[in-house]
C-alpha cells in the first residue's frame, strides 16, 4: 500500500532539524484519507505543515475536514514542516439559515437535548456523498449526509467504524445531524 507522498516519502524523525517544537494554528488546506496525509496552512510558519494521517488517529479521527480550525505541534524537518501532535480541531464554520425553505433536513439544528447515540457505520462512498449507519440496538438504517461531516470536521468514514451519532426522523426516514468520533466520548 504505497502513498503517492512525493517528498514526503519515507520521511522520518530523524529528518528534524530543529529539535524544539512549537505550538501553531492553522485551517487545513486538504487532507486525503487515501494516500495518508495532506497539508496545514498557518500564518506562523513559512511553509504548508504536513499532517501524516498517523498524527490524526493518534488525535482519535481518521480524517478531517477541509477548512478544519486545528491546533497542532510542529516540528521543522530538512523537508519543511511536520505535525508531531494535533492539540484541538474546531470543525469548519456553517453557514445555516434554518428558515429558508432550500436547507436540507440534514443540516437544520435540533433541539440540544437530542442524544448521541452509539453508532456504527454501515457503508460510507465518498465519491456519492453519503452512506448509512446503525445506532446500537437498532436495526433502522441512519442516513449520514458528507456535508453533515464536514461540518463535524471528518471527511470520510470507514465501514465497520464506530462514532456517535445525533439523529433526527426526516420525511424519508432516520437521518444524522450530527456525527463525532467514537473517541471523541469514550475518552
Amino acid at each position: 500500500m504505497g502513498h503517492a507522498g512525493g517528498a514526503w516519502e519515507g520521511f522520518r524523525l530523524a529528518d528534524i532539524v530543529e529539535e524544539e517544537s512549537k505550538e501553531v494554528s492553522g485551517h487545513v488546506k486538504w487532507f486525503d484519507a487515501t494516500r495518508g496525509f495532506g497539508f496545514v496552512l498557518s500564518d506562523a510558519v513559512e511553509r504548508d505543515i504536513l499532517l501524516h494521517v498517523n498524527v490524526l488517529r493518534n488525535f482519535g479521527q481518521s480524517s478531517i475536514a477541509e477548512g478544519s480550525l486545528v491546533q497542532l505541534r510542529v516540528v521543522r524537518s530538512s523537508r519543511g514542516f511536520q505535525a508531531l501532535e494535533i492539540l484541538s480541531i474546531q470543525a469548519p464554520e456553517a453557514v445555516q439559515d434554518d428558515a429558508a425553505t432550500d436547507v436540507p433536513e440534514f443540516l437544520r439544528s435540533v433541539d440540544d437535548d437530542v442524544p448521541y447515540e452509539p453508532a456504527r457505520v454501515k457503508w460510507f462512498d465518498k465519491g456519492k456523498g453519503f452512506g448509512f449507519a446503525n445506532v446500537f440496538g437498532n436495526p433502522e438504517d441512519v442516513f449520514i449526509h458528507a456535508e453533515v461531516l464536514r461540518r463535524c470536521g471528518l471527511a470520510d468514514l470507514a465501514p465497520g467504524e464506530a462514532v456517535c451519532i445525533r439523529s433526527t426522523d426526516g420525511q424519508r426516514g432516520r437521518l444524522a445531524v450530527e456525527v463525532r468520533p467514537w473517541e471523541h466520548f469514550s475518552a
